[in-house]
């Protein structure tokens, strides 16, 4: 690997970290760059993987006063999320290449939808609980299982898995667009560490690109941080949205 493969890949890493801090999609800009140096697709979606772990924990931790008095939902849709990156993580190891992939353009539009029609879909939840009794200062029903099956998404490949977090969350769970960008960051690190840690037992892992991707994700989850929480809830959503839809049109294409 050249110098400035080096720096290149360190600055996808560092792009992806910011990305995936705001809304996620980030490996549709490192997994790219990584099959253009020559990198076997799956020893680049492993050590991809891998790699943004590290920014995926610091975009948690620059959202941390969004967590406050999240303790116990956290932990919660937490095992949704390790259960689903371990399923994930192994049928990328045995199923064919494109079993699962013919879904993954419908998986991110049908995010895509859902966050666009979310305050719709919110408070027409709250509406049918309210009917029937039911207190919505706790999640919707449906919400864990459906952060499992994220979780199965983002163990596989992981693009736009923010984007289906932030569609369940936003439907889900009954509070601020913010606030549950701060639970998808913890989640999508659960997701993608669980899954990082059965590839390194099984799987080919190039670790001069793990550190690559690594430092750069760390820097730029830091400042995706600070540049997503400046983000008024509609700038929020229609960047959510834009990330989708250019993640849905690469995927299709490519």
């Amino acid at each position: 690997m050249s110098p400035l493969e080096a720096v290149l890949i360190a600055l996808a890493g560092l792009a992806a970290g910011t990305i995936n801090t705001v809304v996620g999609s980030g490996t549709l800009i490192t997994f790219p760059t990584l099959l253009a140096f020559g990198v076997p697709p799956v020893t680049a979606n492993v050590s991809n993987n891998i790699g943004l772990v590290p920014g995926s924990v610091a975009g948690a931790i620059g959202y941390r006063d969004e967590l406050e008095g999240q303790r116990s939902r956290v932990v919660r849709l937490l095992s949704a999320s390790l259960i689903g990156g371990v399923v994930g993580a192994v049928l990328l190891l045995v199923l064919p290449d494109g079993a699962f992939e013919t879904v993954v353009p419908v998986l991110i539009m049908l995010g895509v939808v859902l966050v666009v029609l979310q305050p719709r879909l919110a408070a027409w939840v709250r509406r049918r609980a309210d009917d029937r009794g039911v207190d919505r200062s706790t999640d919707a029903w449906w919400t864990w299982p459906a952060v499992l099956l994220t979780g199965v998404y983002g163990g596989y490949f992981g693009a736009a898995q923010g984007v289906l977090l932030m569609a369940v969350l936003g439907i889900g769970v009954a509070q601020s667009l913010q606030r549950s960008n701060a639970v998808k960051n913890v989640l999508a690190a659960a997701v993608n560490g669980v899954a990082g840690v059965i590839f390194v037992v099984v799987a080919d892992v190039d670790w001069t690109v793990v550190a690559l991707i690594g430092a750069g994700a760390v820097v730029g989850g830091l400042l995706g941080a600070r540049v997503g929480k400046a983000l008024p809830p509609i700038a929020l959503r229609a960047t959510i949205v834009v990330v989708g839809l250019t993640a849905f049109t690469m995927i299709l294409v490519g």
